[in-house]
């Protein structure tokens, strides 16, 4: 009995030091992933004189960085902008991409190949190539220096689409047809039964639409030319043209666009894990 026991206790002494090693390794990992982020955060409340001090602790925190940003830049209306882009992309991107995923999940028409072949081809060319394409066309409906010349390019997106078409074959067929035996039409079973259904998938599109429409900054600057108009991303180009010797105004502004980045992923991250966890076991 006393060798078994010894056993047993090297056992769990193993299983112990392994998962503590495991933690080790991946904190570690963690302050190296976060240790730039950790140290921009501690900078923004730091002044001129300590602002290159690699210390992440701040003992003597100010908000004179913070302040200065606000008098400089009018924060409050670029990041209402920034909210009516964005907004605005998110709900044309999950609507019509819910749509679309649609009759390509559940339905069967001559073409449904070629379009998904088309669709996932699309994916391959870069983001870039299209620009020339879309300041034309903008061009051509005379919504330069408009916001919606910012939002409509690229609001409805082909991974939504994949990503949604995805989650609504993972719903059950039966349910489907039992709607339509009960005389449910096609748009009553898309709102009623798939929608509810594919709302982890749904916030995934709302994150990724989220960081990347909030971080644009490249196509404003192209389409508008009014500055008044910029979103916030593109107006703090601003602090490092004025303030390139207060790193700190740079870095308070970059934690204030940061800021509802961080709300809505912690708002959606049970259902974006549970998506993500889904397409990977799918």
């Amino acid at each position: 009995m006393s060798k078994v026991n010894n056993i047993n206790t090297v056992k769990v002494r193993k299983k112990v030091i392994s998962k503590l090693g495991n933690y080790l390794i991946l904190s570690f990992i963690a302050v190296i992933c976060a240790g730039p982020f950790l140290w921009m955060v501690s900078t923004s409340f730091k002044t001129g004189t300590n602002i290159y001090d690699l210390r992440f602790f701040n003992f003597r925190p100010t908000f004179d960085n913070y302040i200065g940003v606000m008098e400089f830049l009018s924060v409050p209306k670029y990041i209402a902008n920034t909210l009516i882009i964005t907004l605005s992309s998110i709900a044309l991107d999950v609507i019509f991409s819910a749509m679309c995923a649609y009759p390509l999940a559940c339905m069967e028409f001559k073409g449904k190949k070629i379009i998904m072949g088309a669709l996932l081809s699309s994916m391959i060319i870069p983001a870039a190539a299209g620009m020339i394409i879309n300041y034309l066309i903008i061009s051509k409906m005379h919504l330069l220096n408009n916001l919606v010349g910012v939002i409509l390019p690229g609001s409805v997106k082909v991974f939504s689409i994949i990503l949604l078409r995805q989650s609504y074959l993972g719903i059950p067929k039966e349910l489907v047809e039992a709607a339509r035996i009960d005389g449910a039409g096609e748009g009553r079973i898309w709102w009623k039964i798939m929608m509810p259904g594919i709302l982890p998938s749904v916030s995934t599109v709302i994150i990724f639409d989220f960081i990347s429409r909030w971080n644009e900054f490249l196509w404003p600057i192209i389409v508008l030319q009014d500055p008044e108009k910029y979103p916030l991303a593109t107006a703090l180009q601003f602090l490092n043209g004025s303030f390139n010797y207060k790193f700190g105004y740079i870095a308070a502004g970059t934690v204030i666009s940061i800021v509802p980045i961080i709300i809505v992923f912690l708002l959606c991250q049970k259902n974006y894990i549970e998506a993500v966890s889904g397409a990977v076991k799918g």
